[in-house]
């Protein structure tokens, strides 16, 4: 029996390929497709609700889901630490939830995040560059978010050499790591970071080229939604890269 799924912001670039995913996966049947004019009830039935909408509808998107016991994916940017830490309170809360929370489906940059980690110990300069599409409402990215918290997990609390970093010309500090936004027509993802050591600089660069990229890690977080019971956060869990 194939497992349903509902996609809410199925209309926008990343729900449009989730559909197309989900509808060529032979374990998985996609019956609803939502956007902004549904009602809150639309997909109720199903047994996977997978969010990529918007960040500021997203929370009581989920929120709604869990309440419904269904199983739950987040592709939707702007889930801050502190969003995040009352999303673990409220899976842990409910018996039998599950959430997977996916701030970046591209195999190649959950991979280059995975590097920054492990260079992250070695340097005592590191900032980070990304650039998206200017359809993208929030900044920084998930991805480089999560990128710069990663970053500083591995760095033991110890703090990133960030001189200046009062004025906003030097980016915002994610986790004490200045990171920097840019919205350019002609992108769709980029994300660079960059660290500084005496008379070396080290650049862990990531270049989406198409949206074709994401196809593999949203079929990976699908299957893992099935059984997947608490917050899983970063595709890089669902993979065991790093974990």
């Amino acid at each position: 029996m194939s497992t349903t799924v509902a996609v809410a912001g199925a209309r926008g670039r990343l729900g449009s390929l989730v559909c197309e995913v989900v509808e060529e996966h032979p374990d998985f049947e996609l019956v609803a497709r939502l956007n902004r004019a549904s009602d809150p009830e639309d997909g109720a039935a199903a047994r996977i609700l997978v969010d990529v909408s918007h960040p500021d509808a997203s929370p009581g998107i989920v929120d709604r889901a869990l309440g419904r016991g269904q199983r739950v994916i987040v592709g939707t940017s702007g889930w801050s630490a502190d969003r995040l830490e009352q999303l673990r309170e409220r899976v842990a809360a409910t018996p039998g939830a599950g959430a997977i929370v996916v701030p970046n489906f591209s195999l190649g940059s959950v991979l280059g995040t995975a590097l920054a980690s492990m260079a992250a110990p070695y340097f005592d300069a590191i900032e980070v560059i990304e650039a998206h599409h200017p359809g993208k409402v929030d900044s920084p990215s998930g991805t480089a978010v999560r990128t710069a918290e990663l970053m500083a997990e591995a760095r033991g609390g110890r703090p990133v050499e960030a001189p200046f970093a009062e004025q906003p010309a030097r980016g915002q500090l994610v986790a004490g790591i200045p990171v920097h936004s840019l919205r350019l027509a002609g992108v769709i993802a980029k994300q660079e970071v960059r660290f500084g050591g005496a008379g070396e600089v080290l650049t862990v660069t990531h270049d989406t080229h198409s949206n074709e990229s994401y196809r593999a890690g949203i079929r990976a977080a699908l299957d893992a939604a099935v059984t997947a019971e608490g917050l899983t956060v970063g595709l890089d869990r669902v993979l065991g890269i790093g974990a």
